[in-house]
């Protein structure tokens, strides 16, 4: 009699700056988790963002908010490694790092369809899909309306395109409700919100 082979395990990997986290985020991240049948996803906080100006907040409070943030779902994993190494954050140094942890698992990118369009600017993109799904959530355009992310032609490249709702929230537009002193729920958890308040993060300038 023959055997089914067990499938591989399934990582996703959703890196940001998660300053704050928020409930676009959780969408995605529960999105993610069921359409992708995930058995682990991996919240990567970012260290040095190579591709942002501004300066972020500690690393110790982007990684407690996300995890007061994720801290019910059962397969999300807070992952300092981006925050503990030097230098700029890079996805690629990530998913190798991963891949050595976990040799035989599968791997899904989460991204945002604008850092897709970006993919070629990455530092080793070429190898970033090698290595991973690349798994897109379609964000909407100016005029408002949501077009599915057209994957370019390159050989080897397997992608997802994940349906998600729209969430017209942003990070920064809650750091500057903040700094105004306005509410943000529920833009934010309730346990990030009084994180952010007990902190004293992102006073007005």
């Amino acid at each position: 009699m023959s055997s089914v082979p067990a499938r591989a395990r399934r990582i996703g990997v959703f890196g940001g700056a998660f300053d704050p986290p928020h409930a676009a985020h959780r969408a995605l991240v529960e999105a993610a988790i069921e359409q992708l049948q995930l058995d682990q996803l991996r919240i990567v906080p970012t260290g040095q963002a190579w591709h942002k100006s501004r300066v972020l907040s500690a690393a110790a409070h982007r990684l407690a908010m996300a995890r007061l943030a994720f801290a019910d779902l059962a397969q999300v994993l807070v992952d300092p490694s981006e925050t503990l190494r030097s230098g700029p954050s890079y996805t690629i140094d990530t998913l190798r790092a991963l891949r050595v942890e976990n040799a035989a698992a599968e791997f899904y990118l989460i991204i945002g369809q604008d850092q897709a369009a970006a993919l070629s600017s990455w530092r080793e993109w070429q190898e970033v899909l090698r290595l991973a799904i690349i798994c897109v959530a379609a964000r909407p355009d100016s005029t408002g309306s949501t077009r599915p992310w057209v994957p370019s032609a390159e050989p080897g490249l397997r992608y997802r395109q994940l349906n998600f709702p729209h969430w017209p929230v942003s990070a920064t537009d809650i750091r500057q409700r903040i700094a105004r002193g306005q509410g943000v729920a529920p833009l934010v958890c309730d346990a990030v919100a009084r994180y952010i308040v007990d902190h004293h993060l992102y006073p007005s300038a």
